[in-house]
């Protein structure tokens, strides 16, 4: 496979895994806004930012959750946001056509196209079911309809890693918001995990089960551990371990995270949680900029254009 193509590929799974999880934050975030009178909104908005790593604004300005929507969810030029992730998804798709599936492509393209449309409701809350349902069609085309080849290895590998990455954020927000942050019954439904979760304790709930759900569960798809353990299960599919005494430098990155998480007492995790998630996103991100170097060389760095009317 060329590795222009390989790269499309990898940043398909990224972009579309980042709308849908971009979505899932920003929802839990704007509804706690709205249904907090209290909330300190300006405080709450640079702390997204920051976990989302976007410049906030001077001090002396006030952040709200209009600034925070323009810049997370309506901008079509920023990777970052969901509107340019879901842009940047269907460029990649249209670089990657001869390899992807048709219905993969009009599934992508017809996001792309309705996308101005659903952008700037009444309430937000209806932008992001729709960008989690077009991101969910996209997930079931690519399990459902794509061989377990390295078309799919290279999706599967980019929308692991962005998850692993977007989940220790969430995460993030919710231990540097305190008490008056999301509930952690909150954050289990935005990841679509609340059934599973009472389902696997028999509905015996409390905050470190909850928490301990969604950083170590071994079986739940969401799961840092699980989009972790998938991330280098894709790396073993690329290519296979020749040389008993060596792991290859993105492998060595996911997997010291992870073994990191899974074999710790849970309490001592938690008791470090946003220093332990930023340790996951530093991961991810060598780990990505290592299978750059691998799959991906290229003497000019990649450069995202405006779309092409």
């Amino acid at each position: 496979m060329l590795s222009r193509i390989a790269e499309s590929l990898f940043w398909i799974g990224r972009y579309v895994e980042r709308a849908d999880d971009t979505a899932r934050l920003l929802d839990v975030h704007v509804q706690i806004l709205l249904e907090d009178p209290w909330a300190e909104e300006d405080l709450a908005c640079r702390s997204l930012l920051s976990v989302m790593d976007r410049p906030a604004p001077p001090p002396h300005v006030e952040v709200g959750r209009d600034h925070v929507l323009d810049l997370l969810a309506y901008d079509r030029f920023a990777p970052s946001a969901i509107a340019g992730s879901l842009v940047a998804a269907r460029e990649n798709a249209r670089r990657a056509r001869e390899i992807i599936s048709t219905e993969l492509w009009e599934c992508l393209n017809t996001t792309w196209n309705q996308l101005p449309s659903h952008m700037r409701p009444a309430r937000p809350h209806d932008y992001f079911t729709w960008v989690r349902e077009r991101a969910a069609i996209v997930a079931g085309i690519m399990d459902s309809a794509t061989s377990r080849d390295e078309t799919w290895a290279f999706m599967v590998l980019g929308r692991s890693i962005e998850r692993a990455d977007m989940t220790a954020r969430l995460l993030t927000t919710r231990a540097l918001a305190g008490s008056a942050g999301p509930s952690w019954t909150t954050l289990l439904r935005s990841c679509g995990a609340h059934e599973a979760f009472l389902r696997t304790y028999r509905g015996t709930a409390s905050d470190e089960r909850a928490a301990g759900f969604l950083l170590l569960d071994r079986l739940f798809p969401r799961s840092i551990v699980f989009a972790l353990n998938q991330a280098e299960e894709c790396l073993a599919a690329l290519e296979p371990v020749t040389d008993r005494a060596t792991v290859d430098e993105a492998r060595r990155h996911i997997g010291f995270v992870r073994t990191a998480l899974e074999y710790r007492p849970l309490p001592e995790v938690l008791d470090a949680l946003p220093k332990e998630m930023e340790r996951v996103q530093r991961a991810c991100s060598a780990a990505s900029d290592a299978i750059r170097g691998r799959y991906f060389p290229s003497g000019a760095a990649t450069t995202w254009v405006g779309e092409a009317f």
